[in-house]
């Protein structure tokens, strides 16, 4: 079962910060390319001074970036920077964008959600996760003992009668929080504190029976939470089952909100000698029907017309063509691995387990090093273009239908698969899981 908690959230003084453009941010893993720099600038209070401090010379074991955001975070609510609710409450968050012409809003809600293992079946993992960031997030944790971020879940709802609960409590009532981030600019963030005791009751009711939540981002952070949860328990054994730590913040979305957006992610292989492009067509046309377009634009229409055949985009050299997979059945021969066909059948599976392994002769060890991630497509083209790069798969979004199918056989999607757009901003109500946290 889901068991979801209120908590008393700590947020941005509104009367220091009545505007919070200067303090929230992206989530730390998207802090990246110069972002850190910009966020600093903003403020002196801005998020980013917690989630993904700078290193500094000279650090050592006690001062270091972890001691200096726990330093932060204590100066800032002694100074009235930051201030704690006085009541439980959840966080209605709605994110309104544009992505191919069409306004679209993305409904979530913020809670504490309790921590269960994977093999439980109540929350599903989709992507591998990597030993750095998982040391990382919980060196920051152990330091703080306080979440900052959202990890980003989806639920099973096909009514979103939970969205409808939460609508009917802020009908009519302007955002706590109406914001727009650096970096995201087209995105409006908004959010409502709920403290109504019966929408909660009716809330964590609706979402008691659910299982097969997924996490779409933060997986690292899911993680590093049950091994702090873990560590916590053994230096606290007499602690209360609703002890915070037995807790994570996350913002949860309906899989089948109209708002829910997934981007793709393109490749750029870069470093690596291709063949001759005459050499890559024919080697690829054994499997593929190999499309010559004009241009990018006709390269994507040609994509989305064939989408469910497998259209994948290739660019080199000032030339377009799409690749299109020529039988589907041919599949579990050529991809030998031991797995469910709902992961040989993505896309991306097919692009490195066809395209970049057997076409292009690269094992997962060189991919990882020639191989670079744009959720941009002219950023990557622009690469190849000037000779930073050698050429550019283009692909379609991933499916939430084929998420949920890989996610609920216990398959874990090839890295990158899914772009959840926008992005879960940091900053917004922070979440605290000391020993002496409890929730209602």
């Amino acid at each position: 079962m889901a068991e979801i908690s209120p908590f008393r959230g700590v947020r941005y003084n509104p009367e220091r910060f009545p505007k919070l453009d200067v303090v929230v941010s992206q989530p730390y893993d998207r802090v990246r390319y110069g972002l850190q720099e910009k966020y600093y600038e903003l403020s002196p209070y801005n998020i980013v001074r917690i989630i993904k401090n700078k290193e500094e010379e000279g650090d050592n074991e006690s001062n270091n970036v972890y001691t200096r955001a726990r330093d932060n975070y204590r100066r800032w609510l002694a100074e009235g920077i930051l201030i704690r609710e006085t009541q439980p409450a959840l966080y209605v968050y709605h994110q309104e964008f544009t992505v191919n012409g069409e306004r679209r809003v993305r409904k979530a809600f913020i809670a504490a959600l309790k921590l269960v293992e994977f093999d439980e079946g109540t929350v599903l993992p989709h992507e591998r996760t990597h030993a750095g960031p998982k040391v990382d997030r919980l060196n920051l944790l152990r330091a703080t003992e306080t979440n900052f971020g959202q990890i980003f879940m989806l639920y099973p709802d096909p009514q979103n009668e939970v969205n409808a609960l939460l609508d009917a409590a802020v009908v009519g009532r302007g955002p706590d929080v109406d914001v727009v981030e650096l970096y995201e600019k087209d995105v409006r963030q908004k959010m409502w504190v709920v403290t109504d005791p019966e929408v909660i009751k009716a809330v964590r009711a609706a979402m008691a029976p659910k299982r097969n939540l997924i996490i779409a981002d933060g997986h690292h952070r899911y993680e590093t939470a049950l091994n702090y949860r873990n560590e916590m328990r053994l230096a606290h054994p007499d602690a209360p089952p609703n002890a915070a730590f037995n807790y994570r913040m996350v913002a949860l979305v309906s899989m089948d909100d109209p708002g829910l957006t997934i981007l793709p992610t393109h490749r750029e292989v870069h470093d690596y000698a291709l063949p001759p492009l005459d050499e890559f067509l024919a080697q690829a046309g054994n499997h593929f029907e190999v499309i010559p377009v004009a241009d990018q634009q006709a390269c994507f229409e040609m994509m989305a017309q064939r989408e469910a055949e497998h259209a994948i985009g290739f660019y080199t050299a000032g030339q377009y063509h799409v690749l299109v997979l020529k039988n589907e059945a041919l599949l579990d021969e050529l991809i030998t691995e031991e797995r469910i066909p709902a992961w040989k059948r993505l896309d991306v599976t097919i692009l490195h387990k066809v395209l970049l392994e057997q076409v292009l002769g690269m094992d997962e060890h060189l991919v990882e090093q020639t191989v670079r991630y744009h959720r941009d497509p002219q950023g990557a083209i622009d690469n190849v273009d000037r000779g930073a790069g050698e050429c550019v798969f283009l692909l379609n979004p991933t499916k939430i239908d084929e998420v949920k199918a890989c996610s609920m056989q216990g398959e874990k999607m090839p890295q990158k698969s899914t772009d959840f757009y926008p992005k879960m901003i940091s900053g917004l109500v922070i979440c605290p899981v000391s020993a002496n946290e409890t929730l209602d």
